[in-house]
Order: structure tokens, then sequence, then C-alpha cells
């Protein structure tokens, strides 16, 4: 295996563990609701958390392994070539495009629960009553799997194209010279070869006899 390709995977998989683990960290340091206080009847006192900025490291996390998977990789659903065909193309493309839809879903969630735990004093009115939101239990827990989920596919699908990039650079050999030639190329004489039968010799007073014979 390349230095590259471990370089980029040890990379991503420590962003994907840092994110899933901020992501569950998060969802134990989430505020609950019997935290909340509702001193008025438009008034509600959150308590102070970690759980914002253990969401929000969480995000940050997980879309920078993305970033570098697609920069190492490109667009999968744009590049053309005849291994196309192949199975391993065909799981590559479902890896790329499960791995986009489980990322973009943790993304949000991890900003939605993170912006959630950062409210002071603050209500919201649904039909005539006051509110206090708080993050529900299992957000954090479940964009943490999505994450884990998001980067594992998104390895995958790297290692995939990088296995049929090679083969596809192995498969390309030039012709090579024949043994013993030493490169020299062989062609045909673009002359024909003199004629190598010996001369007839015809004594001077043949003519003559022949003449007034």
């Amino acid at each position: 295996m390349e230095r590259k390709v471990i370089v980029v995977c040890s990379i991503v998989g420590f962003l994907g563990l840092l994110s899933a683990a901020t992501g569950f960290a998060a969802e134990a340091k989430r505020i609950k609701g019997s935290q909340v206080q509702l001193i008025s009847p438009s008034t509600c006192t959150y308590p102070s958390s970690p759980a914002m900025g253990l969401g929000l490291t969480a995000a940050v996390a997980l879309m920078v392994a993305q970033i570098i998977i697609t920069a190492t990789t490109g667009c999968i659903c744009c590049k053309r070539g005849p291994h196309q065909s192949n199975s391993n193309w065909t799981l590559a493309l479902i890896c790329f495009v499960v791995s986009w839809f489980t990322f973009v879903i943790a993304f949000l969630l991890l900003l939605t629960g993170a912006a959630l735990n950062d409210q002071h004093g603050e209500e919201t009115m649904y039909f005539g009553y006051y509110y206090c939101y708080v993050v529900k239990p299992g957000v954090f827990a479940g964009a943490a799997l999505l994450s884990l989920a998001s980067v594992i596919l998104g390895i995958v699908y790297y290692l995939v194209l990088n296995l049929a990039k090679n083969s596809t650079n192995a498969s390309w050999v030039g012709p090579t010279a024949a043994p013993n030639q030493g490169g020299i190329a062989m062609g045909q004489p673009q002359f024909p070869p003199p004629n190598t039968q010996a001369p007839v010799f015809v004594h001077e007073d043949t003519y003559m006899r022949r003449q007034f014979a």
C-alpha cells in the first residue's frame, strides 16, 4: 500500500473517531428538560453545558474528513472509463452516495444540537403557550453514529478507487523489443542485391568471324 493512501486513511480515520467521540460526549453532556427552569411565563433559564462546543467540534471534524476524502478522490460521478462496468466501481459509487447522505444528516444534527444547547433566557411561543426547547435524547448519539458511518464509507470508496486506478495503470504496458536486438529496428533491404553471376569472357575474334562469315 502506498504511503499516501496510509496517510490519508489515518488522518480521515482519526477525524472520524474524533467526531464520533465528541458526538457521544455531547449526548452525555446535553441539557436535559429537568435542568431548564421557567422563571416567568416568557423566560427559560438554561444551565451552562459543554455540549455546544462538543457538537461544533464533532461537526468540524466530520466536515474536514469529508473534504479530505473528496479532494483526494475527486467527483466519482464525473469519472469516465472502461472500469465503470466493474463490480468494484459499483461498490465505490454506492459508498460515495451513502457517505454523502450520512454526512449531510450528521452535520445538520450536530449543528442543530449545538444551537439548541446555546440558549440562555430564550423562549418560543407555540399556539399561545411558551415552550423551552431542549435537544431530544439520541440526537447527538445518532449524529455520532452517522459520522462514523460516513467516514468509514468514505475510506472504503477511496481505497476501491485507488485500487482500480492502480489496476488500470498496470494494464497499460507498452510493446517491448525482441531479445538480443539491442533496440535496433530490423527492416527489409530497399534495393535488390547485386547480380552475383560470374561474367562470361568472349574473345575479340569471335565478332570478326561472325561478320565475315
